[in-house]
């Protein structure tokens, strides 16, 4: 195992060895692999146009949105194939295709328990209209506890966007995930989230420095440490951090279902402080562990 500081150089000398080594690989059409191949199991490795696989781990940070923080504690994988990069002439810069994961898992969708459960969620006291408050303490100081925040996929896989250059030299958008947040407890039914198909969060994560609006201090992450496995042929950032405070959220909807979101989702609305602007809400990924392989060398393992 090679384990080095990322440096523009040595992500040259990177691409070169994995390309070099891909050429020895062999097309195979397993998809259960050991060892630490076994993270790439769900990588759609055999699908025409797939070049590489990845996959992130995420085991530490927080959500904020509007006024309400939910650490990260249980931790969310995001995995599947990254394809030739492409140009995108507006902003000068290359991306690379994503293709979904083989059991359509792209983004697990793990909870993630709210602090102080639906009493740390909905704080009735806190809401200064009347007529809602009333309507909170009718309806909420009932004893039911237990929310969780879970963050799943608002558009297809293919919407998500992927630029190694700037995971490694931590400059401009890394990851660009589309997502939305289901809120989940008995009382608020199955459907209620902030956020949509439709009117998703866009969270354009850096590893280096964020560009939120004025009045809004800028966050910085990290690539980490670059480890080398299996000859080279699988790198990983170890340790990396990925941010963005520069997004914006829509209001909750659907929650408690048909007729009765017309009261909860104000609640929620208003006690958790959305819609909220751009500069008022932060994605923090920290603990990251970013694998990559190119998907031949996957094939033949």
């Amino acid at each position: 195992m090679i384990r080095k500081r990322i440096t523009r150089r040595s992500l040259g000398l990177l691409v070169v060895a994995m390309t070099s080594l891909g050429a020895l690989g062999f097309a195979s059409a397993a998809s259960a692999h050991t060892g630490l191949w076994a993270r790439f199991n769900q990588c759609p490795s055999t699908t025409k146009g797939v070049e590489k696989c990845v996959q992130s781990i995420t085991s530490g940070g927080e959500v904020v949105l509007g006024n309400k923080t939910v650490p990260i504690v249980n931790p969310v994988t995001l995995q599947g194939g990254l394809g030739e990069p492409v140009l995108n002439a507006k902003e000068e810069t290359y991306y690379e295709a994503f293709y979904g994961a083989s059991n359509g898992e792209t983004l697990s969708k793990t909870p993630q328990p709210v602090p102080g459960g639906l009493t740390g969620l909905v704080n009735c006291k806190e809401i200064s209209n009347f007529i809602v408050r009333l309507g909170c303490e009718a309806v909420f100081e009932n004893h039911l506890t237990g929310v969780n925040a879970t963050l799943e996929l608002a558009k297809p896989a293919s919407s998500i966007i992927v630029n190694e250059e700037h995971l490694a030299f931590e400059e401009g958008t890394a990851l660009q995930l589309p997502v939305k947040v289901h809120l989940e407890n008995p009382f608020l039914g199955s459907g209620c989230y902030i956020g949509s198909s439709s009117n998703p969060l866009i969270w354009n994560l850096t590893t280096g420095k964020t560009h939120p609006p004025a009045g809004t201090e800028p966050l910085t992450g990290t690539t980490g440490v670059l480890e080398l496995f299996e000859k080279a042929q699988v790198a990983v950032f170890e340790g990396a951090k990925l941010v963005d405070n520069g997004w914006s959220a829509p209001g909750a909807s659907g929650c408690g279902g048909f007729g009765v979101e017309l009261i909860l989702d104000p609640i929620i609305n208003a006690s958790v402080g959305v819609p909220s602007a751009a500069g008022k809400n932060v994605a923090n990924q920290e603990k990251t562990r970013i694998s990559f392989a190119l998907a031949s060398e996957v094939n033949a393992h």
